[in-house]
């Protein structure tokens, strides 16, 4: 059982929030603050109960080294501007200067904002002693940072079983539509999976067989089950060593009643190039110079007829080159169909997945879809079906030390 804010004893008044503040930026300053308003929620609900917050988070990769490049200094001029009505402070100090001094620096009921995690080199080993040191700050722990979770860093993990230990309201809700859409998802079920390889997803695809009615493979991960039916693939990228896994997912999958649907046509061209001359042919038809780069309109046709009995979609990677113009179409169909079968109740949708959140950008269809995760490589983890350290350590959470 994970304890979420409403489970924090009115006793403990100096609260440690790890969020995901890991946003872009451009010249030292945040070009989109679509993570910290997600946070907002959680900060405001504390502040309102009298909390003070101490906020952490990383920003970037400084490899354990104070790199003042990636510093959350402009993160809290921005939390400034976004919670005008509370008291919001930057403090730049070592966490042991400020853990010595919290109560006299500090006035009650602020929001802290501590530096950047990952400047301390204990931040991605997990170390115990850099958590004691974070530990001393506050006297309780919030996750609200479920993209962090499928890491298991000190200030995920250990963290959290040196505090009596909560959800975020952001983590909760990450949770709660993950758990409903896909552990107790309505039938039948469809799941689209693309991205470049199978090699990087053969634990997903084993995963989702046993959740899912169907399976739509596209994406240059298709060209591989394609070489392995024995289709033609051209100089498309393939993995040919893993012809027989493939053979064996489509064997396991239809033992355990999920059907996979390849694409039946392709996008072809010479190149991977903006204003290359491109041709729609059979996936039976494709020459031995040609690049399969996106998914044809018989396969969209096609796997719009699977959305149309289903209820329930789940969406990760796109199902073609989307970043070159020429071959987003097949992406952005899904994208936009997905979304107005959302709209008009026929289903229930989620995707996740950094560039599957791009797609949606540029479909601009982001909020139309019933819940699109802010997670990247935790949301892959969940989907996998693989424990997530994060949410493993939120378990310990300590009731006897919370209700001492």
């Amino acid at each position: 059982m994970i304890l979420t804010l409403e489970h924090i004893p009115e006793s403990l008044k100096r609260i440690v929030v790890r969020a995901d503040l890991n946003v872009p930026m451009q010249d030292a300053t945040v070009r989109d603050a679509t993570r910290i308003v997600s946070v907002l929620p959680t900060l405001r609900e504390l502040l309102d109960h009298g909390k003070t917050v101490y906020l952490i988070s990383h920003l970037g990769r400084p490899k354990g080294t104070w790199d003042l490049r990636f510093s959350l200094a402009p993160v809290a001029e921005v939390l400034k501007t976004l919670l005008p009505t509370y008291s919001v402070i930057f403090d730049p100090r070592d966490v042991t200067q400020v853990a010595a001094s919290a109560l006299k620096t500090h006035p009650e009921g602020s929001l802290i904002l501590l530096e950047n995690v990952r400047f301390y080199p204990g931040e991605e080993t997990n170390c115990m002693d850099f958590g004691q040191k974070l530990a001393e700050v506050g006297q309780a722990y919030v996750n609200d940072a479920f993209a962090s979770c499928h890491r298991a860093h000190t200030s995920t993990c250990a963290l959290a079983r040196l505090l009596p230990s909560f959800a975020g309201r952001l983590l909760q809700r990450e949770l709660e539509a993950l758990e409903t859409t896909v552990e107790n998802t309505a039938r039948p079920t469809c799941a689209v999976v693309g991205g470049s390889k199978v090699s990087t997803k053969i634990d997903l695809l084993k995963n989702l067989m046993n959740k899912v009615d169907h399976l739509c493979i596209g994406g240059a991960m298709a060209n591989t089950f394609l070489f392995a039916l024995g289709k033609p693939v051209g100089r498309s990228l393939y993995e040919p060593d893993l012809a027989p896994l493939a053979r064996e997912i489509i064997s396991m999958a239809a033992n355990r009643g999920c059907t996979i649907h390849l694409p039946v046509d392709a996008v072809v061209a010479g190149a991977l190039e903006a204003g290359v001359e491109v041709s729609t042919v059979s996936c039976n038809d494709v020459e031995p110079e040609d690049l399969i780069l996106d998914v044809g309109p018989l396969t969209c046709q096609a796997w719009d007829s699977v959305f149309d009995f289903c209820k329930t979609v789940i969406w990760n990677g796109p199902v073609g080159a989307f970043e070159v113009t020429p071959f987003a179409g097949g992406s952005l169909f899904v994208a936009r169909t997905l979304a107005q079968r959302t709209r008009q109740g026929q289903l229930t949708t989620i995707a996740g997945g950094g560039d599957t959140l791009s797609v949606l950008n540029v479909a601009g269809v982001m909020g139309d879809l019933t819940f699109v995760s802010t997670a990247g490589g935790a949301f892959l983890e969940w989907l996998e079906g693989k424990p997530l350290p994060g949410l493993q350590a939120l378990k310990h959470h300590h009731l006897d030390m919370a209700h001492a």
